[in-house]
């Protein structure tokens, strides 16, 4: 790789990780940890889904699932049932209350943003974002390994 690719991957990698940092940092107290809400999202994204699916979408065990699972069924924002065909597999969905927590996480973050960017950034640079988010997004599925993002 050339160096100015590697420099700008470098820049592009330490730009993103600095936004994200913002990010939670502007995200709601729910009580859940980091994780959990990363997997509430993800069975939000995924729909009716169970826990070996969720484990793939996230590159983790089953194991590394069971307690975020727990305590999210435990405060009632998804739910967890049998697999009417397979009654070995459990089926989990997101809840109605566990929908407006993270309706309400994104769109808490989503006003930060739209602040920061309407107050911190020139018309060129809100264009430019603008040209570049679908850019971004692709990068993030070049792998279907990779993960998800909000929708």
């Amino acid at each position: 790789m050339a160096r100015t690719q590697v420099s700008t991957a470098t820049e592009l990698r330490e730009s993103m990780m600095a936004v994200a940092r913002q990010m939670r940092r502007h995200r709601p107290d729910h009580g859940l940890t980091l994780s959990q809400l990363e997997l509430l999202g993800e069975i939000s994204r995924a729909g009716t889904t169970t826990p070996a699916e969720l484990g793939a979408r996230l590159h983790v065990r089953v194991q590394s699932l069971t307690d975020g699972i727990n305590e999210l069924v435990n405060r009632e924002l998804i739910i967890r049932r049998p697999d009417e065909h397979d009654r070995r597999r459990q089926l989990i969905e997101l809840t109605a209350q566990g929908a407006e927590l993270l309706q309400s996480d994104r769109a808490e973050r989503d006003a930060w943003l739209h602040t920061a960017m309407r107050d911190h950034l020139t018309d060129l640079e809100l264009g430019l974002l603008t040209l570049v988010a679908p850019v971004l997004r692709k990068l993030a599925y070049a792998d279907a390994k990779a993960g998800t993002l909000d929708p």
